[in-house]
């Protein structure tokens, strides 16, 4: 599909991810963002909740007041649970609206398995046959098919994009893989506080969701598409930094199989991506290159036991594994230049 221009809405505009992609989208050349939607602070100016927004923008309003006969993508950041009841509204009534879903609703391909993860039973059972989930640097040939976009999780995007390809090139060995990552306290919303009641919460490192944290399903559904074989473990935890998201994922290498291997491996897979940095083998890396940037930094380091290696993945989770990414995988929808508005 593609438009020289399109007129953009975006429900939940005043949370973390929301506020990140309006600014965002207000620096894109072919986005008119058209309406600005919440449940409060209606009339309020976008700006006073995020002083980096400097154009000048709809008010926020209902999402009532929207005209979407004028509309050519809705963003949804709602909590999970409400993305579906909207969309499950518009889709038919509105034949030419498109969809980028930030939320859990449509990432989980069976709803039974949505309903264990999220406690909640989907009301659009549907519509999940009609949406794509779409890491998009794995998914861009295919999202043109779809008028939803399951736009994926923070941790999920930065663990599948290092281990996806050596899977697929089986070049490791697909089980006791352990992936440890460590996200900034945004991941948790502007309600992060009555989540985690933690004592010294802006000094601490806490883990939690040991036995089955909500990202799980949809990291294996997508890792159970390559090989049913795999065996993994996950731990997240919150640290005291805003953003960030540092996934070091520890795993054995086939024998034979050289720590350059490995790296020219990926470097090849994603020769042609603008966004994935592939730093040099052994590399020391952290979060604080990809702070505010749609890039996953990657390095792949070889640990004091010979097969054993870690893949160190970093990301914004607020961008590359939240808005920045839904504004890519709109780029790739409507045949925009893929950067634009990310650089």
């Amino acid at each position: 599909m593609t438009k020289n221009n399109i007129n953009v809405v975006v429900a939940g505009a005043t949370g973390y991810v929301g506020l990140d992609l309006v600014h965002l989208l207000s620096k894109h050349p072919n986005i008119k963002i058209a309406n600005l939607c919440a449940q409060k602070n209606i009339g309020k100016k976008i700006n006073k909740f995020d002083k980096r927004i400097k154009k000048k923008l709809p008010k926020i309003s209902k999402i009532k007041s929207v005209n979407w006969n004028k509309i050519d993508l809705l963003f949804l950041s709602l909590p999970n649970g409400e993305a579906q009841k909207l969309i499950k509204k518009l889709y038919y009534k509105y034949t030419n609206l498109r969809f980028i879903d930030l939320s859990a609703d449509f990432r989980i391909e069976n709803s039974i398995k949505y309903k264990n993860s999220y406690n909640k039973s989907h009301e659009a059972k549907k519509l999940i046959k009609k949406s794509i989930y779409s890491v998009s640097e794995l998914k861009k040939n295919k999202i043109n098919n779809f008028r939803i976009i399951a736009n994926p999780g923070c941790y999920p995007t930065s663990i599948q994009i290092p281990l996806i390809p050596l899977l697929k090139k089986k070049l490791i060995n697909n089980k006791n893989i352990t992936i440890d990552s460590k996200s900034g306290y945004s991941g948790a919303g502007k309600n992060y506080k009555s989540k985690f009641k933690f004592k010294n919460f802006y000094l601490a490192t806490y883990a939690y969701g040991v036995k089955g944290h909500r990202h799980t399903s949809e990291i294996d559904q997508e890792l159970k598409k390559i090989s049913k074989k795999i065996l993994y473990t996950f731990n997240p935890h919150l640290i005291p930094s805003f953003r960030g998201i540092l996934s070091s994922i520890y795993l054995n290498k086939k024998k034979n199989v050289t720590l350059n291997k490995i790296v020219n491996t990926l470097r090849s897979f994603y020769k042609k991506d603008h966004f994935i940095n592939i730093y040099k083998p052994n590399a020391e890396m952290g979060t604080g290159n990809v702070i505010g940037t749609n890039n996953c930094n990657i390095s792949i380091c070889q640990t004091r036991f010979k097969n054993k290696i870690v893949i160190f993945s970093a990301i914004d989770n607020l961008i590359k594994g939240a808005a920045g990414q839904a504004i890519q995988n709109m780029n790739i929808l409507y045949k925009f230049k893929e950067t634009s508005g990310l650089k």
